[in-house]
């Protein structure tokens, strides 16, 4: 009897040793991998699954812990679809309270298609409860802080919407667009046709960002890469018009002058062959695999036809014809 009476204080002992532990390490911020963890979660995602995915995503704990806490509060199931951003001091409790609440306590940013670096800029400083830190640094000392030193910032984050916890900081969500850039870059790059001319990802960044601008109809989008990449192997100008816009900045007032086109500068291919310095908007997935497999097409022309299509040619003569029809009405 006495032996059964101190195995049952022994085993109480233990398990009030161990539930102390287990209310210490609820409450005890978690440590991250990085500055920010993020984790995208899909619709029926199995609370193991989850538990799993922040760990591997970042968060250095145990999944099976994160995992029986999900459980054993009686949330799990309560957890919304969404993605979830962590920085700083976060503990298991506050995790499963994000999840849970979903929206009542994170906000979006949109970053569209096509847009600069001035715009986005411009949409976060519009943007809900965001602590305004890359605010104020300017491009070259944002990319250092994102590690990408020297790389200029135009393109280099990927169009998308981001979800924040309120409170966090707007280089945490250019971090995660700048890193979503990389993966979309470095996946149509390992696709890219062979024999392109583009040398690299950057130019194939930077030829994405012209066939985003250029591009009305996405069922065009092909073939408008396979214009630019037909003149870049035979070394004629790209001539298009988007990249002079992008040259002349703020002092462009939506009226392109015959001026401007003779204009000599670093972003004017009428005036200089190959393409531009930098990438002049961010692209979409669509482009960049559009810049990386090119329709397999021999045009080295196109005109709006009005209606966001375009009408292609294979030769000045035939280009010469369409202009007349869609853009001299005649």
């Amino acid at each position: 009897m006495k032996v059964w009476k101190s195995a049952l204080i022994a085993s109480l002992a233990g398990l009030a040793l161990a539930a102390g532990s287990v209310y210490v390490w609820l409450n005890q911020p978690l440590s991250l991998a990085a500055e920010s963890v993020e984790l995208s979660i899909e619709s029926g995602t199995p609370p193991r699954r989850i538990a799993e995915g922040w760990v591997q995503a970042g968060v250095r704990t145990s999944s099976f812990l994160l995992y029986e806490w999900f459980r054993w509060s009686g949330q799990a199931k309560r957890i919304r679809a969404g993605s979830y951003q962590i920085e700083g001091a976060v503990t298991p409790v506050q995790l499963l309270e994000m999840m849970v609440s979903g929206n009542e306590s994170t906000a979006f940013v949109r970053f569209n298609e096509g847009w600069t670096m001035r715009q986005v800029r411009a949409e976060l400083a519009r943007a809900e409860a965001l602590k305004p830190i890359a605010a104020t640094m300017s491009d070259k000392e944002l990319m250092s802080a994102l590690g990408d030193g020297g790389t200029p910032a135009e393109g280099r984050f990927f169009p998308d919407t981001y979800s924040y916890s309120k409170g966090s900081t707007d280089l945490a969500v250019l971090r995660r667009a700048h890193r979503a850039m990389t993966r979309q870059l470095q996946s149509a790059w390992a696709e890219r046709a062979s024999g392109t001319p583009l040398k690299n990802d950057t130019e194939l960044l930077t030829l994405a960002s012209i066939v985003e601008k250029e591009t009305g109809s996405a069922a065009d989008r092909g073939k408008v890469a396979a214009v630019f990449i037909n003149r870049l192997r035979i070394n004629m100008p790209l001539q298009t018009d988007p990249t002079v816009i992008y040259g002349l900045g703020e002092s462009f007032d939506g009226n392109l002058r015959r001026r401007d086109l003779l204009a000599d500068t670093p972003f004017n291919t009428y005036t200089r062959n190959g393409l531009p310095p930098t990438p002049i908007a961010m692209p979409g997935k669509a482009s960049l695999l559009a810049a990386a497999r090119p329709a397999p097409d021999k045009s080295l022309y196109f005109v709006a036809r009005g209606d966001g299509s375009s009408e292609f040619s294979n030769d000045l003569a035939a280009h010469n014809r369409a202009v007349n029809k869609y853009q001299r009405g005649r």
